[in-house]
């Protein structure tokens, strides 16, 4: 591939990331490439600034002199075009920190900070160039992982992982399950949310992170089931790996952020618990990532009702709305708020092409309408969806932010457990 070529392909591929293709049957190829163009601008930028210059020095050795030729001086502005496009989206990623803290102060008031620890220094907020270079080796020797626990009778598709803190035993340890995507039909746990467990876990936490079920061989709601058996696991186990079982944070992307919603907002449903109904299956908080809130269409927007009926029916659930539209309800989270459900921090892209902003946004107006609880949202601009998978500008911010609301809540929780000095 010449020149020109490579660089009408980085140009389409910048352009798809500022602004991708519309439309249903366009979103995953949209989503695939602008998510890798998007998260890895920094890198395309510098491979698009290395090809043009070695194209430059290998043109003046060939002893080409005067003017470049016409495909070369659109091979140059096209790199030109993308040189400024990649540009601007590494500084929209920059500017994730501040749209985060933004809406965590928006929810929690300007003196959340107050609430924490300490605050974080300069040198922690500062991006982390070095592990950005290679952003797919993701090892972290402050972390130690135990591996292929069972928590159920599905083989390894009830295994799940334990992050714990390397440098020695924890105790009463804040807990986070981590609930994979991959639209209900893929995935597995080793594959996601990885960046965060492993800065929670280097902070004292203990992270679970679980397989389970997919479809459309065990149809839903097997998958939310075994998501509910994690959590029963959890209580009676994790205090051996340090953790406390009374405080369970949830998060999860894609089909992992409706799972954590939707068990968030159904807690000890024994309809959701078969052989297990008296477990408690509660959670203190969630943190869903570009999440499906919406399995029923009931939201109105047309995407919701091309994903239930090309999608969500035949693939997921193993059967059409027409004919039980009370399933495709009870697995829509946007329709099972109640008055007690947990604190949230939803986050959702803006430009994500597989499950449109809308289901955020009006998950969102359902939750702090009804909720007596906190509620935090934060639409990042120009985010694709998974845009937490791997390390990158964008995704360190939001593992931070996250980092500041579950210490929030976590203090908060330990403070309300605490009985008051006596007099």
């Amino acid at each position: 591939m010449g020149y020109l070529r490579r660089q009408v392909v980085t140009a389409a591929l910048t352009a798809n990331a500022i602004r991708p293709v519309p439309g249903f049957r366009a979103g995953i190829p949209a989503f695939f490439a602008g998510w890798l163009t998007g998260e890895l601008a920094p890198h395309v930028l510098a491979v698009t600034a290395g090809d043009t210059a070695v194209h430059l020095a290998s043109a003046r050795r060939r002893g080409r002199r005067g003017r470049p030729g016409g495909r070369s001086r659109l091979g140059l502005a096209l790199a030109g075009a993308s040189t400024l496009g990649l540009g601007f989206l590494v500084a929209q990623s920059r500017r994730v920190g501040d749209q985060a803290e933004d809406a965590l102060t928006e929810a929690l008031g300007v003196d959340y900070g107050a609430e924490l620890d300490r605050l974080p220094t300069p040198a922690e907020v500062a991006r982390p160039w070095r592990r950005l270079v290679n952003p797919f080796r993701m090892r972290e020797p402050r972390v130690r992982v135990h591996r292929n626990l069972s928590f159920g009778d599905a083989g390894r598709r009830n295994h799940l992982d334990v992050y714990v803190p390397a440098e020695g035993p924890v105790e009463d340890a804040p807990v986070l399950l981590q609930v994979h995507g991959g639209a209900w039909t893929i995935g597995t746990k080793d594959q996601q949310g990885i960046p965060l467990m492993q800065h929670l876990a280097a902070k004292g936490w203990v992270c679970v992170a679980i397989n389970y079920r997919l479809a459309p061989r065990d149809p839903f709601p097997a998958q939310v089931v075994d998501v509910k058996k994690a959590i029963a696991w959890i209580r009676d186990n994790i205090a051996s790996y340090g953790g406390d079982p009374d405080y369970i944070a949830i998060t999860g992307g894609s089909a992992g952020g409706h799972l954590c919603a939707l068990t968030a907002v159904t807690p000890n449903d024994p309809d959701l618990q078969p052989g297990f109904e008296d477990a408690d299956t509660s959670v203190q908080v969630a943190v869903p990532h570009y999440g499906v809130y919406d399995f029923a269409g009931s939201t109105g927007l047309r995407s919701a009702e091309l994903m239930r009926d090309r999608f969500l029916g035949p693939r997921v659930l193993r059967k059409r709305w027409r004919d039980d539209p009370d399933a495709f309800e009870a697995a829509s989270p946007i329709l099972r708020v109640t008055a007690d459900a947990p604190d949230f921090f939803v986050l959702h892209g803006s430009r994500d092409t597989l499950v449109d902003v809308g289901q955020a946004r009006l998950f969102v107006e359902r939750l702090r309408s009804v909720s007596k609880r906190s509620v935090v949202y934060a639409e990042l601009p120009g985010a694709q969806h998974a845009f937490d998978v791997f390390p990158s500008i964008r995704s360190q911010h939001v593992v931070r932010a996250i980092d500041r609301y579950l210490h929030w809540h976590w203090n908060g929780y330990r403070r309300e457990r605490t009985p008051p000095p006596a007099a």
